[in-house]
């Protein structure tokens, strides 16, 4: 049976790497689904590669017409930005299995929407000291760094990802990224242990 892999993790933990590191992996032969975000693009991403990049009056579009799945608004220091997965046909489950990022509450929706067998919860874990560092290095590398944004994502990071956030939703498949190969190896084999089940 093919599944949905949502791939969870606080600012900076590493899911980006892991999560293209998985798609590279011709084995597991799973498709990304691409979300879609209101907020600017930064530099060295694409439009339709890393997310779908749209403007509020097309996500409101998207939400009247029943396509949007779910959908998360944050209050930035430069206005809401909204990241949401729509129904877009990207999905197809009889076909091919699929890898997506996202929040515990983005997971509860999509898990609600395509059934709970079928949507399955990754965690990465990782040392706040270590994210903060990285968080402060890939902001010093954009065009115009948004410094107070990051503090303010990786504060509120510690609400979006609590422990009781965690249990109630029921994601309690962890994995520790301070050894990034490992961690990875260690995905890759719960994902082969869920394939075909």
């Amino acid at each position: 049976m093919n599944k949905i892999y949502c791939i969870m993790g606080k600012s900076a933990s590493g899911k980006d790497t892991i999560y293209r590191r998985l798609l590279q992996n011709t084995d597991l032969r799973l498709k990304k689904i691409i979300p879609y975000t209101t907020r600017p693009i930064r530099a060295r991403e694409q439009d339709g590669v890393q997310y779908y990049f749209t403007n509020e009056e097309k996500m409101q579009k998207l939400k009247a017409s029943g396509k949007v799945i779910e959908c998360r608004g944050y209050n930035t220091i430069h206005g809401m930005w909204y990241y949401f997965t729509v129904d877009d046909h990207q999905v197809d489950l009889l076909k091919s299995s699929y890898l997506i990022i996202g929040t515990p509450e983005a997971y509860v929706n999509i898990r609600d929407y395509y059934g709970r067998d079928l949507v399955v919860p990754i965690y990465i874990e990782l040392d706040d000291g270590i994210r903060l560092s990285r968080a402060l290095g890939r902001e010093r590398k954009q065009d115009n760094p948004k410094y107070e944004e990051m503090c303010r994502r990786f504060l509120a990071d510690s609400e979006d990802f609590s422990e009781d956030k965690l249990m109630d939703a029921g994601i309690n498949n962890r994995f520790n990224n301070e050894d990034l190969d490992k961690c990875i190896a260690e995905i890759e084999e719960f994902i082969r242990g869920h394939q075909g089940k």
